[in-house]
């Protein structure tokens, strides 16, 4: 039991919501992971392969949103539903940026990333 500041308990969220809440997000961040790596093994795998620099882009494109869903259900996971969804939401959509970042990069400047 927690105790807020006026000193009244209130009960941490049920196991089973926290897991439902983070299973469904979590199926939402491994789709960004999924595609990281598709894009990865697909320019890797290309005619020029990667330079570090390509490396180190889609790397990062895969470790991030596995970062942001450990920070975020770090910091949710003793809070109420409703913050608990918000703070989830708000990772996902960090996510959502970075990943439309390294595709705007990859496209515009692909030839920096590719090897050769």
């Amino acid at each position: 039991m927690n105790t807020d500041a006026v000193g009244t308990p209130r009960p941490l969220l049920p196991t089973w919501l926290v897991a439902t809440i983070a299973g469904g997000f979590g199926l939402l961040y491994a789709y960004t992971v999924w595609n990281a790596v598709s894009l990865l093994v697909y320019q890797a795998s290309g005619v020029l392969g990667l330079n570090g620099l390509g490396w180190f882009v889609l790397l990062l494109a895969v470790v991030f949103p596995i970062a942001a869903f450990a920070v975020a259900f770090a910091l949710g996971r003793r809070r109420r539903a409703g913050v608990f969804v918000l703070l989830m939401l708000a990772g996902l959509a960090l996510v959502a940026v970075f990943w439309l970042n390294v595709l705007a990069y990859a496209y515009a400047y692909g030839g920096s990333l590719l090897g050769g």
